[in-house]
């Protein structure tokens, strides 16, 4: 398994966040943690980040307790966040390549050409600078930098809020050729038919704890009515508990 979690127990002030969740992640798998607002989701990512140290259970990356070695882990994964901070003043090459430079994984023109041709950013919004960038482009260009961290992991927090539904399908596309190219990715997302369109794995979070794991079959994608059913459930069952 790239990526795994095992019975991974996370307080936070004092409160217990995520409740013994198990689940993993392989090579070439979408795997899509699907849950409301107060999961737990943004939690299990920074859990594999080594932001959050467990109580107990284990965050792993290539076999490895994160924990015990959180620099190897990092190095492991390229993570893209919500709303991710780019310089507005400059065009999507500079981005890309200010940052690689800042890790120390420097790309030649051609090779961000290449990423930004994988996301399907147009030619000829390339020498334009962010400012004038839609939310979807913005998106586009932090894949493209995540891909050129020549990593094997991807973790993607919510990569579809905010966008409008032709930049969704297309970020979907992108996210389902890097994992048909053995890209592991993780994404978490409220979004259930995004889910259940680009996922080969959902698994349903609920204050803190796994209720529902559901599988694609063969070519097939996962049955949307059965997961919003399961996912509406429980969204109303805490209503009522919270009332």
């Amino acid at each position: 398994m790239k990526l795994q979690a095992n019975s991974l127990h996370i307080e936070r002030s004092g409160k217990q966040v995520l409740n013994g969740i198990t689940f993993s992640v392989d090579a070439g798998q979408v795997y899509a943690l699907l849950g409301g607002n107060g999961a737990g989701k943004s939690t299990t990512l920074l859990s594999f980040l080594g932001f959050l140290t467990p109580q107990s259970g284990q965050a792993q990356i290539n076999g490895k307790n994160v924990s015990e070695d959180i620099r190897s882990a990092r190095k492991a994964i390229a993570y893209l966040p919500e709303s991710a901070s780019l310089y507005e003043h400059l065009n999507p090459r500079e981005n890309i390549d200010y940052f690689l430079q800042l890790a120390r994984n420097p790309a030649s023109q051609a090779q961000i050409d290449t990423a930004l041709d994988q996301v399907g950013l147009a030619p000829e919004a390339r020498h334009r600078v962010l400012r004038g960038y839609s939310k979807g482009m913005r998106q586009k260009v932090a894949i493209a930098l995540a891909i050129l961290r020549d990593t094997d992991i991807l973790l993607l927090d919510e990569p579809t809020s905010g966008l409008d539904p032709n930049a969704i399908d297309e970020l979907h596309q992108v996210v389902r050729k890097l994992a048909d190219g053995g890209k592991s990715i993780l994404m978490v997302t409220h979004d259930v038919y995004g889910a259940c369109h680009v996922a080969d794995k959902i698994g349903l979070l609920h204050n803190g704890t796994l209720v529902g794991e559901f599988s694609a079959e063969g070519n097939e994608s996962i049955d949307t009515e059965i997961v919003h059913r399961a996912f509406s459930s429980n969204t109303r069952l805490s209503s009522q508990q919270s009332a």
